[in-house]
């Protein structure tokens, strides 16, 4: 049976099935009373948004792309200040509460939003008093963006991904609602489901002591192990759809630790040729690994016993990972995303100063991440 639960870390959850009934409740105990409900396209035209808007009475808000734009968040801004809208309802899966978020740090502020990037303090740069609440409804179970204070933005103009930062950007309550991700089609449920799993796996192989991220991740990763595969085999089955919405959320809080090279390349692939963030996450992981081996090694002992494996060294850890990501029918190489290796420099480049670099397990430098870049287009771990 799915669970139903309600909890409070790091914000408000309300967690189980049909409990996207309670959204009009939840715009209320955040004051909010005209909310503009922020999706993506491929959503927009769906039962669950069109119930969502006739419940709360919310405006939509839905020209945003499946890896959104300033531009996106800018004619969002211009939606809310056009409809009085006091609050936000982020709807989607990463993409549109991403921007969601960010439309709704952006409501009444005087700066422009890459003023916020996730640089030095460029946080205090925000007025808090200009920012409207968010309630945070995912559809899917990969980026956990709905109990994270950041959000991801293209620069258009840059071609350069930007991570958006403040604290307040965190949703004041979040409904994780199972049955919103009943309809998700396998081949997606599998991408996200194991772009929570890097999400998790990076916050633990990130240096620096922080145990209570360490907990989580490793968690988030036994429960994914246990439950992506139902989830994938059968859509319905709404257990497995509730532990992975817990376990992507838990991902986004465990990175607060760190994230590293995976995510650092696929940030610029992203920015570069639009590819979808958790299979190019999914795509890359065994490459990131395997040039971390050094680095991580000692630590797989503790996952492989987490994940129940035969043997604990690094290897068995990456075997696992390779035979995890075949029965999920993850491409093997950045090449079945229509990828090639014309551009890898210029794509270890930019890893090299992505800011998830800094929490690569060893320092890696553009020369590292091209290579690396170069052996996952091929196929070659």
């Amino acid at each position: 049976m799915a669970p139903k639960a309600n909890w409070n870390y790091p914000t408000t959850i309300w967690a189980g099935p049909g409990r996207v009934a309670e959204l009009p409740a939840a715009c209320k105990r955040l004051g909010i009373a005209k909310p503009l409900l922020v999706t993506d396209k491929g959503l927009a035209a769906t039962a669950m948004v069109g119930q969502a808007l006739a419940a709360t009475g919310a405006l939509m808000f839905a020209d945003v792309r499946g890896n959104p734009t300033g531009s996106n968040v800018a004619a969002g801004v211009a939606a809310l200040k056009a409809g009085g809208h006091d609050g936000v309802i982020a709807f989607g899966g990463g993409s549109g509460l991403d921007a969601a978020k960010a439309i709704a740090l952006m409501a009444r502020q005087t700066r422009p939003l890459f003023d916020f990037e996730d640089v030095g303090d460029n946080f205090k740069r925000v007025d808090p008093d200009a920012m409207v609440p968010v309630v945070a409804v995912p559809t899917t179970s990969g980026t956990g963006s709905e109990t994270g204070r950041a959000s991801v933005i293209t620069d258009e103009t840059a071609h350069v991904k930007k991570i958006i930062f403040h604290p307040k950007m965190m949703p004041g309550i979040v409904i994780l609602d199972p049955e919103l991700t009943v309809g998700l089609p396998a081949n997606l449920t599998a991408a996200t489901g194991i772009d929570a799993f890097v999400h998790c796996f990076e916050a633990f192989c990130a240096p620096g002591f922080h145990p209570m991220a360490d907990g989580i991740a490793l968690e988030g990763m036994r429960l994914i192990k246990t439950w992506l595969p139902r989830a994938f085999a059968n859509g319905a089955d709404l257990e497995a759809r509730a532990q992975m919405q817990a376990a992507a959320s838990m991902g986004a809080v465990a990175f607060q630790k760190g994230l590293g090279g995976v995510h650092a390349l696929a940030h610029p692939i992203g920015a570069l040729f639009d590819t979808h963030h958790g299979l190019t996450n999914a795509v890359l992981l065994p490459y990131v690994m395997q040039r971390n081996r050094a680095a991580i090694a000692g630590r797989m002992a503790i996952l492989a016993r987490t994940l129940d494996l035969a043997s604990g060294d690094f290897d068995a850890v990456l075997a696992w990972v390779l035979e995890f990501r075949a029965k999920l029918a993850i491409p093997p190489a950045l090449a079945a995303l229509g990828l090639d290796a014309a551009r890898a420099d210029e794509i270890g480049a930019m890893a090299a100063v992505d800011p998830s670099a800094g929490g690569n397990p060893c320092p890696l430098d553009a020369a590292d991440y091209a290579e690396i870049y170069r052996a996952a287009v091929a196929g070659k771990i």
